[in-house]
Order: structure tokens, then C-alpha cells, then sequence
């Protein structure tokens, strides 16, 4: 701290930012400044504001930590430094407006460092000769002890001694230290410590605050004689601490609120001799105060006692009443044992009653199923009778139609055994026989879908009055057992060649066409029977066989349903309450109304037919070919296995299965006008290969063989995915061992007929004209 230079100030006040206790002193001290109008106006009156700060002993860095002085340069150092009084200085100015209003007031900001409060202030004490030091307490005596809250005010009053006056200002008392003048006394017995109110202090000591030192002489010894008997009572010697003097000046409600921690306190100010009065009536008052003190510590003697005895009686009531809660949680338990064995015995005899209730209902149950049995047995021989009578008239019309035993079935399928299984049925399993030398397929209703009887006799009564090459032939049924006997298609169904083809060669993209217009063609048969269409109501890929060549015929109408009277599309009508069906190949409008017509397998259709083009599941697949036809990205969800897809006729057929699949029923094409002439135009487009105005053969690519670049007659498929000649792929690999196309090494040597392929040749070659095939 740097020396002081010029007049002392004549009151320094301490203060602390934030501080209850600070805004109090310096009120106290802005209160007691002289009034500008008044006698003592035109003297100047010096305050200084006083702030202690911690030594600077680290720098934080820009990343927050602390860095020890020591290690940080002089430059960096001093700026923080600078930095650092500035904001202190910044933080007291609230305090300096307090005074700066007053015309002979001079204030001045005195930032000071060090580790003690205490010892910073008396430092700044002796080194600016200021005459009275200001502080606040807002801390009881007994808060501080408990949270170590430094006696800042205590060690000032009893360190400072003829230096300056010291005046500690709380809410009700004010406790000053008057010093004597340093020549006439250095002993510690000529200060004096005054507890006093703020209103006795405003009336004879006021001018203590403000005046010189040796005004102060001459008035401390004028006012010390009328004060006597005042200051009798509230003066202890130096050495004690201004918490000795609070705790005398309150210590009725102290004792209230600590006991016996004032105890020694109170024991302590008993020793304390006279100071200022030597007087008969003052060491009386002194006398009656002793006897005082001493009653009180009886008195908290008793009560320390008393506190005990309440204690001892409070773990007494405690034990009797665990003890008793104890007894009570037995009492409790006896209860709840009486309560549990009274519904025990109470649910006894509910289950009493309700056994003899239930055998009285069995006996009157035995009698009414006894008659109902009758009943049904009566209404099976019925029934027996209908059906024999339909099985009866379903072989009297169709003369191909065959009744099989129930033991030619079992013999010809081994007792269904598993190893004769290759497949499953809308309800039941299919099984790879022969029957009459020839190799057929039986349909078996399991034991769990009996109920499903009349389906099985709509299924025969249909099929066995229906001839189309493109329907699957029903060669006869065994109505005990309920088995159907279908001719066996070589190449399973349509879902199997595009999900589940197990290594197969893909099927090719002209099979996939060729087939969808032979379904058409046995859809259109189905629509346009006479009297009565028949909607097929379940068409979908698993219903859709193939024969040897890839013929595609539809099979499994058990759902179909003859339509009497045909809705036209305009007209919504609710048919049927229960809607028959496979999900995403149902007609929307036929959920919806249970109205049937024949374009809600145009529906199914359209599903089929895309998806044909992508070799996708059928969830979400209309949505996305009509986005990929919308943003012309067709070739984005085209089925990948088929690289050669004609991008034209691919995107005319993806429209025609768009438009089959429309929501509204009057918004699909006819089957048979619209359907089937679009199908067979994409046929013709494909399989064109005659240029009229320049006869010349214009072969397909993916017919041509790579090696021999000529149409293929066996195409086999090599190891690299590539279709060859079978010849030529053989003579090629017993002389390579890479692709002919690639030059990649094979992983094998193994080459696979090409069925599909071969099919699609064929096809197209018997569509040739006569010349071209010469």
C-alpha cells in the first residue's frame, strides 16, 4: 500500500460490496454529516471509503486456471493488478454517492490489500492518521461462532488504542472505542468502549465524529460526568471484545435463545472491575448486578437440569410407547388371523354351493345336449344326403370329372406322406402322385379346415364344367377324405419362380409377359361364361401354376363366386358380409361395399402385373411404380435379374398395370377390349423381328450367342451369368477357365439349361412368317 500524502480524512468508513452491515455504516456516517445550512457548514469534512482486498497472489489464466504470481511476468501481473483496483473502485461507488451530493464534503476511495480485514484496516489506520474508523455489524454473536465467521469489529477495538476512534454500528446499539490523546497516556486504561443507543449518541457524542484531537480531549472530559451512570454499566476493559458488550446490553433475550453457551460469558463480564466511576452508588449498582448474574447462573443451572429430566422422560415415553405399538401390531395381527379364517370359511361354503349349482346344471346340460345330438345327427344325414345328391349331379354333368376312392388317394400319396408334399393350398397341403398312370397333383383339406366343405364343393362343381388351356384341369375328388385331384404343372407356381426360385435361372422378362396375357385370356373365359360370370375373387401368384413350357394357368377357385346379376361400375351395392380375399390383391372397392363385380380381378390383375415388371412383394408396390413412372425412373424398380428389358414396352406395360389398379372401379380398363389387346400389341412389339420395306432378320440380342453370334437352340447358363450355345460353352471350357465375355477366372465349370430362354426362342420363332423361317 502506498504512503498517504496530505490532510487525513476525518472519518474512514469500511465497507464491503454486498454487505448489510456496510450500507448500514455508511448511512449511519452520511446521516451524521454536518448540514449544509448549518453552523459547522463551512468547515470541510474529508471522507474516505475504504475497501480491503485480498493480496495479489495468482493471475488466472484465459482458460480459468490460477497462476501463482511467481511464475507470471511483472507486465501481465501489474495489469491484473491495475484491472483488479479498478473493479474494487467500481464496486464502492454506490457508497461514494452517498456523500458526493453534501458541498463541504471531500470523499475519496482508499482500496487497500491484505490477508486480514482486521490488520488491513489498522495498517490504513496508522498510515493515514485518520481520526474515526467506521464499521458495520449486522452478525449476531452466536451465527458467527458457528459458521467461523471472523470478529472483524471485536479485533479492531481491541487492537486499536490511541490511534483513532472506533465506532461499530448495528441496528439497535452503537459501540465506540474514544481514544485518549497519545501524550498524555500510552497505558490501556485511558480508553474507554461505550455501548450507547443511536439517539443518545445524536445528542452528546456527535461531534466526536467529526472533531480534532484536541476538541476530543476537552469534550470526552465535559460529557464523561453526566454520562457517568450510563457509562457505568456498559464499560469492560479493552481487553474484552465488543461481543462481550453486545451480550451484556441483550443478555434477557440471550439467555432465552443459548442457555448455557452465555454461561461464560456472562461469568467473565462478572470479573470485570469498575473503570469510570468509583463512586458508593456506582459499586451498589455494581453489587446488585453480581447478585444478578449470580441468580441467573442458578437459575441456568436449574434449567440445564430440568433439560435433562425432560430428556430422561422423553426416552421413557419413547420405550412404553414401542412397547405399546408392539402390543398394537400383535392385537392388529390377531385380527387380521380372525378376519382371513372368516373368509376362508366364508369361501368354503360359496365353493359348496357352487359345486352342487354345478352338478344340478351338468345333469340338465347332459339332457339338452342329449337332445341337441339328436338333432344334429338328423340334420348331418340331411346335409349327407344334399351333398350326395350334388356329387351326384357334379358327375352326371362332367363325364372327365372322376370319383376317387378314399383308398386310392391314400395309396397313390403313401398315407400323405411328406416325402410326397410340394406344397400348400388355400386349406390344405398338396400332394405329387399318380392316378391312373398319370402323375397328378392332390389338394387335401386338413383336419382343422373341415368346415370349409361347401368351398371345397363350389371348387368342384366350377372346375368340373370349365375347359381352357390357361385353367388348371380338374381330373377328379374324393368328396370322404376331401381331396381334389388337379394334372401336375411341372413348373409350380408363379410366386415360386420369382421369391422362392432356390438358384433357378431367373424367369425371363418374355416368359413374365407372355404369361400374364395367358392368365388374361383365362380370366376373360371366366368373366364371359354364359349364364353366369364367375369372379375368381383370390387371383394372386401363389394361384397362378405353370406347366412344362411355362404356360401360365389359373388354379384354386375356391373363393370364386357366380354373379346372377352384374353391378354396373357406377353403382356401389353391399353384396357380401364376409369379403373373401388375399390382402394388397383385394379390389378396394370390394372391401369397402362387399360389392363383386368382374373388374375387381382386374384389380388383382394389375397387382400382378408389376409385379412381374419389379419382382417385388406386393405392399407398397403401386405407390412406388407410380412415383418411378411419374419421375421417370422406371429403370430404378425394374426386377435387376433381367438386364435386357425392352425399356419401351416395359414402360407401356408398367402403364397397363397402373391403370388396372385404380381405386374406382369405372376408372380400370375392360379386360377384354382393353386389357388383352394391349397385352397382345406389347407380344407383337417384342417379338416383331420382319422389317417389311427391307426383309432382312433382325434377331434379338439376348438370343444371339456370344461365342458363335448366332440364334441360340440350347441355351445353357455358365458359371459367369451369361447364356451361351450349349455346344459352343462346352468346347469353350475345355480349353478356358475364364468367361468369354469378362475373361474373369470361373469358380466352376458347371453350365445349367436356360429353360426360360429356350421357351422365349421358341416362341418367338413360331411367330415368325413362313419365308423367314426357311
Amino acid at each position: 500500500m502506498a504512503a498517504y500524502g496530505g490532510p487525513p480524512p476525518a472519518v474512514a468508513v469500511a465497507v464491503r460490496p454486498g454487505g448489510s452491515g456496510s450500507r448500514l455504516a455508511a448511512r449511519w456516517v452520511a446521516a451524521a454529516l454536518p448540514e449544509d445550512d448549518g453552523p459547522a457548514a463551512s468547515a470541510a469534512v474529508a471522507v474516505a471509503v475504504v475497501y480491503v482486498i485480498p493480496t495479489l497472489s495468482y493471475v488466472p489464466s484465459p482458460t480459468g486456471e490460477r497462476v501463482p504470481v511467481a511464475l507470471v511476468g511483472r507486465e501481465p501481473a501489474e495489469a491484473y493488478a491495475r484491472d483488479r483496483r479498478a473493479r474494487a473502485e467500481e464496486a464502492v461507488l454506490p457508497f461514494r454517492r452517498l456523500y458526493s451530493g453534501r458541498a463541504n464534503v471531500t470523499v475519496e476511495t482508499a482500496v487497500v490489500e491484505g490477508d486480514g480485514v482486521a490488520e488491513a484496516l489498522l495498517r490504513y489506520a496508522r498510515e493515514s492518521g485518520v481520526r474515526s474508523l467506521v464499521l458495520g455489524s449486522a452478525s449476531f454473536r452466536w451465527f458467527r461462532r458457528v459458521l467461523s465467521i471472523p470478529d472483524i469489529p471485536g479485533t479492531l477495538i481491541q487492537a486499536t488504542q490511541n490511534s483513532c476512534n472506533v465506532f461499530v454500528v448495528s441496528k439497535r446499539r452503537l459501540i465506540m472505542k474514544l481514544a485518549r490523546n497519545p501524550q498524555t497516556s500510552e497505558s490501556n486504561a485511558n480508553l474507554r468502549i461505550e455501548t450507547i443507543n443511536h439517539e443518545m449518541f445524536e445528542q452528546s457524542h456527535r461531534s466526536l465524529l467529526f472533531d480534532n484531537l484536541a476538541d476530543d480531549e476537552a469534550h470526552s472530559d465535559s460529557v464523561s460526568q453526566p454520562h457517568s451512570s450510563h457509562s457505568a454499566s456498559n464499560v469492560v476493559p479493552s481487553s474484552e471484545s465488543s461481543e462481550h458488550v453486545a451480550s451484556e446490553s441483550s443478555g434477557a433475550n440471550a439467555a432465552g435463545t443459548e442457555g448455557s453457551k452465555n454461561y461464560d460469558s456472562l461469568s467473565s463480564l462478572g470479573d470485570a472491575p469498575c473503570a469510570t466511576s468509583n463512586s458508593s452508588e456506582e459499586c451498589q449498582s455494581m453489587d446488585e448486578v453480581e447478585k444478578l448474574r449470580k441468580e441467573l447462573q442458578d437459575t441456568l443451572v436449574v434449567y440445564d437440569k430440568a433439560c435433562v429430566d425432560l430428556v430422561n422422560a422423553k426416552k421413557k415415553i419413547q420405550v412404553l410407547s414401542t412397547e405399546c405399538s408392539e402390543e398394537a401390531r400383535k392385537v392388529e395381527h390377531a385380527l387380521e388371523w380372525e378376519q382371513a379364517l372368516k373368509r376362508t370359511v366364508a369361501d368354503e361354503k360359496a365353493k359348496q354351493l357352487e359345486a352342487i349349482n354345478q352338478v344340478e346344471h351338468a345333469r340338465r346340460s347332459f339332457t339338452r345336449e342329449a337332445f341337441s345330438r339328436h338333432k344334429a345327427e338328423m340334420a348331418t344325414s340331411i346335409i349327407s344326403q344334399d351333398r350326395a345328391q350334388i356329387v351326384d349331379a357334379i358327375l352326371s354333368k362332367s363325364r372327365t370329372c372322376r370319383r376317387y376312392s378314399k383308398q386310392d388317394i391314400e395309396l397313390a400319396t403313401e398315407n400323405f406322406s411328406e416325402a410326397r408334399k410340394i406344397g400348400e393350398g388355400g386349406y390344405g397341403n398338396v400332394y405329387r402322385c399318380t392316378l391312373d398312370h398319370t402323375e397328378v397333383a392332390v389338394k387335401n383339406i386338413q383336419q382343422d379346415s373341415i368346415d370349409k366343405t361347401d368351398e371345397f364343393l363350389k371348387e368342384v362343381e366350377i372346375l368340373s364344367q370349365l375347359r381352357h388351356p390357361n385353367l388348371v384341369l380338374l381330373l377328379g375328388f374324393c368328396p370322404e377324405i376331401g381331396c381334389l385331384v388337379y394334372e401336375y404343372l411341372k413348373n409350380g407356381s408363379l410366386e415360386d419362380q420369382l421369391f422362392n426360385n432356390k438358384g433357378h435361372q431367373p424367369l425371363h422378362w418374355f416368359l413374365r409377359i407372355q404369361i400374364i396375357f395367358e392368365v388374361s385370356c383365362g380370366l376373360a373365359f371366366l368373366h364371359s361364361r354364359s349364364p353366369e360370370p364367375i369372379v375368381h375373387r383370390d387371383l394372386k401368384p401363389a394361384n397362378i401354376l405353370l406347366d412344362r413350357s411355362y404356360v401360365g394357368k389359373i388354379g384354386d377357385v375356391g373363393f370364386a363366386k357366380l354373379i346372377s346379376d352384374l353391378v354396373p361400375d357406377w353403382q356401389t351395392e353391399y353384396k357380401d358380409t364376409i369379403v373373401a380375399g388375399t390382402l394388397y390383391y383385394m379390389d378396394p372397392e370390394y372391401q369397402q361395399t362387399g360389392t363383386v363385380r368382374p373388374k375387381s380381378d382386374v384389380f388383382a390383375l394389375g397387382v400382378v402385373m408389376l409385379q412381374l415388371l419389379t419382382g417385388r412383394r406386393p405392399n407398397g408396390l403401386i405407390m412406388s411404380a407410380e412415383n418411378a413412372i411419374k419421375n421417370g425412373r422406371l429403370h430404378d424398380i425394374i426386377d435387376k435379374s433381367q438386364s435386357d428389358w425392352p425399356i419401351d414396352e416395359a414402360e407401356m406395360f408398367a402403364q397397363l398395370g397402373l391403370k388396372c389398379t385404380a381405386l374406382k372401379c369405372r376408372d380400370r380398363p375392360d379386360l377384354e377390349s382393353e386389357v388383352l389387346p394391349k397385352l397382345d400389341e406389347i407380344l407383337h412389339r417384342i417379338t416383331s423381328a420382319v422389317n417389311l420395306r427391307n426383309p432382312v432378320l433382325s434377331v434379338p440380342t439376348h438370343f444371339i450367342c456370344p461365342i458363335t453370334q448366332e440364334l441360340m437352340e440350347d441355351p445353357h447358363v455358365a458359371a459367369d451369368g451369361h447364356t451361351y450355345e450349349h455346344y459352343a460353352i462346352r468346347a469353350w471350357l475345355k480349353r478356358h477357365k475364364t468367361s468369354p465375355v469378362t475373361r474373369i477366372k470361373l469358380p466352376n465349370s458347371s453350365i445349367i439349361p436356360n429353360h426360360s430362354l429356350r421357351a422365349a426362342i421358341q416362341q418367338w420363332k413360331s411367330q415368325l412368317p413362313d419365308q423367314t423361317k426357311a
